[in-house]
């Protein structure tokens, strides 16, 4: 049945019965304080008051009654006198208590006498009118402690319906948006691996959004694994023709000069495919992430490094773990490295703990990268042409690899210029937990 309703049926029907539950406790409040009764001995303490100051005002003049009516008041039992004043009723009519009052007094049948609560007056106060004669008004205001308890309790069930009504409507309301939440959460993974198909339920607009939705996963997931599976299968295909030119080269006769330029654009094309290779596998979540010492990997690249007579040095931790994909971070790690190594000719390598985080920076003395391209140079295919020359192997995807390894880690990389100059990335890890003993 629920399922023909849509969002803006369900909205109305929530106001609705929201509406419903306030009028219906407020009719109860009604009730309740209608039926309200003192004391027997308060009742026959109002009714004397009343049946006296009747009498007094009667027999006084009207410009004797002001003074009389102020001389009848007692702290308990306040008159005042209007001539031809309109007479104010209170939002809380007490017919219990003017049937009790009247039952105990004769001859204030005809005085038309009103007995109410006012919505701003004292806690323990009632309030009341009568008419003389003459159809002045004698107001009077008195007190009870009975009438406190009233007052409180009205003023608690006014409260109480409100906030029912207030956490009513918002479990409605959440459960009615719980599947577009549902949404939102599936929309941030969108992209990051194999699609989780969500369960269509809701309103009729919110399950033609989630089938929307879904058929939408399916084909980002056929578009992205379309693309890596063709970009793999070129890279691969395209090894075997520089694989037989490299041995053709080998054996031309051609003089050596040439023979190491197309040996080295030959090179370049296998750094390229390499490159390109990686940046489409980079994104792959297939490889489970495992425990990995990130300070020994990174020192034994910084050492490979040195052995092989780069200017490399290491600094800080000895060990540190965290839970990583191996394979990515060596990549990244080593990326960083050698790119360090070809554009500043040096690199300085430090691992350290900043406190659930791993860290490792890799410092080097070059160019660095200019302020308003920081983020232009994270993105694939983007070459820096002040850092670097038209020559410079590669695609420009080293950075954006690393970037997406790191992220894929649930790691954070960050690029900042040196004041005095170089360029300083930064890899940041969390933690692994202590394993469980």
């Amino acid at each position: 049945m629920l399922r023909k309703f849509g969002l803006p049926e369900r909205l109305l029907a929530i106001l609705l019965l929201v509406a419903g539950v306030d009028f219906a406790a407020n009719t109860l409040l009604f009730e309740r304080a209608s039926q309200f009764a003192v004391r027997e001995d308060d009742a026959a303490r109002v009714a004397e008051h009343l049946a006296i100051a009747s009498r007094a005002m009667e027999r006084a003049t009207p410009a004797e009654r002001p003074g009389t009516a102020q001389s009848l008041s007692t702290k308990h039992f306040v008159v005042i006198w209007r001539e031809n004043g309109a007479r104010r009723v209170g939002t809380v009519p007490l017919g219990t208590m003017r049937q009790q009052v009247l039952d105990l007094t004769d001859g204030l049948g005809q005085s038309d006498l009103q007995i109410y609560l006012k919505p701003m007056g004292g806690a323990d106060a009632i309030y009341g009118s009568m008419l003389l004669s003459d159809r002045s008004v004698l107001f009077f205001r008195t007190r009870s402690s009975d009438a406190w308890t009233l007052n409180a309790g009205r003023i608690l069930t006014l409260m109480l319906p409100t906030l029912v009504l207030v956490a009513l409507a918002w479990v409605l309301f959440r459960a009615t948006l719980a599947p577009l939440r549902t949404l939102v959460r599936a929309s941030r993974k969108v992209g990051s691996g194999p699609p989780e198909l969500l369960e269509e339920h809701g309103t009729s607009e919110v399950r033609e959004l989630i089938h929307a939705f879904n058929e939408m996963q399916q084909r980002i997931h056929e578009s992205m694994t379309n693309r890596t599976q063709s970009m793999l299968a070129i890279g691969h295909d395209l090894r075997t023709p520089l694989s037989r030119m490299q041995l053709r080269l080998d054996d031309a006769r051609i003089d050596e000069e040439t023979r190491a330029d197309m040996a080295q654009d030959l090179g370049e094309m296998r750094h390229m495919l390499e490159s390109l290779q990686a940046f489409v596998d980079s994104g792959g979540t297939r490889i489970p992430a495992e425990r990995i010492d990130l300070a020994v990997m990174t020192q034994t690249l910084v050492d490979t490094a040195a052995d092989d007579g780069c200017d490399a040095t290491f600094h800080g931790l000895e060990s540190i773990e965290i839970m990583a994909r191996p394979v990515s971070v060596r990549r990244a790690l080593a990326n960083l490295i050698e790119n360090a190594i070809h554009y500043a000719g040096s690199v300085n390598v430090t691992v350290r703990r900043d406190g659930d985080h791993a860290e490792v920076l890799i410092e080097d003395e070059g160019p660095g990268i200019p302020e308003d391209r920081m983020d232009e140079v994270m993105q694939p295919f983007v070459r820096l042409d002040t850092a670097r020359s038209r020559d410079t192997p590669g695609m420009g995807l080293g950075l954006a690899i690393v970037r997406s390894a790191v992220k894929l880690d649930n790691g954070v990389l960050q690029l900042r210029n040196k004041p005095e100059g170089g360029l300083v990335i930064t890899m940041r890890f969390p933690v692994a937990s202590a394993p469980a003993r």
